[in-house]
């Protein structure tokens, strides 16, 4: 946070910012070429205007995390905390902690918690892929003491891109492999003080679901040390006083953290509207990984789910200056992502099968059979398709003075067709 902060005072963001605003609706005018954007401001409406819309709002709901239901869960007497809704003044210290979950937000909870708790359990349906990695980068230290600091960074910037690029690659490629070298590396981590199977004994291939990454091993740690474990069961029902499990155990708890995946939606749950007409993100095909078709002067910035989002979203944003700088040299004023009427959706946008994302399929765009309508996972791939490539491939431009209701905006079509 203080890198961030940093940062936008540095380059004078901090002044452009407006917090405590909740965008709920933009509607674009092709005659005026503009977006106008409604917000609620403490109770009340603010509307902006503008010429381009980018969304930097990411891909999950504000409102609130994914919640299943629990039975009994109304019976527990004690605390239920989902980490999207995180109280301030939570104090677990001396206390036995539930974490249901078993992704990345239980391999980062763990660890702090344990540190104070009395116990912590992570309570998993079925296991995740766990990769410990250093939190320091020796290369990256070691080059810095012999080389000016933009070339040390260039260097290890480029090291970790093609590091992550090969093991993602090597995962798709032979995931037996793949799962058994991770499975070996955590027997190697734990020892004989965790279970290997069924804890750590995922029932999908790498990168079918993300995963997730511990520094310096700080979540084996904590299970190894005893302050911290793991039952993989099911839940039969909640209690007064803990959860009941389908193989008949029962964990005892004085606070339950619902680490239960989150909502994904498209564009901020943001009504779109373009000429009086509404927007259907779902009905959208992705453009370049960040327009949606048939919607003028608008990029969802989404980031990259195999690497380091950041990669992605600066890929992103410079294309959006790239086309910025195309409309304002050509003399147009909107860009427009055009589909033929012989699109066929490929997959959702995001290519995961994780539940929280099988879960929103229905509420994303979707991807088509080649680009620009796919969406790669792939920097290198990116780095040339956004940073060197055209901007003009199926995408229609317009000037305010020559826009009219009738023709301004060319129609998409309808992915049940």
């Amino acid at each position: 946070m203080n890198y961030i902060k940093e940062t936008a005072d540095a380059r004078g963001v901090d002044q452009h910012i407006r917090l405590d605003h909740m965008v709920t609706r933009a509607t674009w005018s092709s005659i005026d070429a503009t977006w106008t954007v409604t917000c609620r401001v403490a109770g009340s409406l603010r509307v902006y205007t503008c010429s381009f819309l980018y969304l930097c709002s990411g891909y999950y709901s504000y409102k609130g995390g994914f919640a299943p239901e629990f039975p009994g869960l109304e019976q527990f007497s004690r605390m239920v905390v989902h980490p999207q809704q995180w109280p301030k003044d939570l104090d677990y210290t001396d206390k036995r902690v539930v974490v249901i979950a078993s992704g990345a937000t239980a391999v980062t909870l763990i660890p702090a918690m344990a540190a104070t708790a009395k116990h912590v359990t992570i309570l998993q349906r079925s296991p995740s892929f766990i990769v410990s990695r250093p939190s320091h980068d020796q290369m990256a230290i070691r080059l810095r003491r012999v080389l000016p600091e933009r070339s040390a960074y260039a260097m290890v910037r480029w090291k970790n891109i093609a590091s992550a690029r090969l093991s993602f690659a090597f995962c798709k490629q032979f995931p037996n492999t793949a799962a058994r070298a991770m499975k070996s590396a955590v027997a190697r981590h734990d020892g004989r003080k965790v279970n290997l199977d069924p804890h750590f004994i995922p029932r999908y291939e790498p990168w079918d679901q993300r995963i997730c990454l511990t520094p310096d091993g700080d979540f084996f740690s904590a299970l190894t040390s005893g302050r911290a474990s793991i039952a993989t069961d099911e839940i039969s029902r909640f209690t007064r006083t803990g959860i009941s499990l389908a193989s008949g155990s029962h964990l005892d708890a004085d606070v339950v953290v619902t680490a239960t995946a989150l909502n994904l939606v498209a564009v901020g749950e943001i009504e779109l509207e373009v000429d009086g007409v509404r927007i259907d993100a779902a009905q959208s095909f992705i453009y370049k990984g960040l327009m949606l078709s048939g919607v003028p002067n608008l990029a969802w910035c989404l980031g990259y789910t195999n690497v380091s989002w950041t990669m992605r979203a600066d890929l992103s944003s410079r294309y959006v200056c790239k086309l910025l700088n195309h409309l304002d040299a050509h003399d147009v004023d909107y860009a427009v992502p055009t589909v033929e009427d012989s699109m066929v959706a490929e997959q959702s946008v995001l290519a995961l099968q994780a539940g929280y994302v099988l879960r929103a399929v229905d509420r994303l765009p979707k991807q088509g059979p080649e680009a620009p309508w796919s969406r790669h996972q792939n920097y290198f791939a990116d780095v040339h398709a956004m940073r060197f490539g055209s901007v003009d491939d199926s995408m229609a431009f317009g000037t305010r003075d020559r826009a009219s209701v009738s023709s301004s905006i060319p129609q998409k079509p309808s992915l049940n067709a």
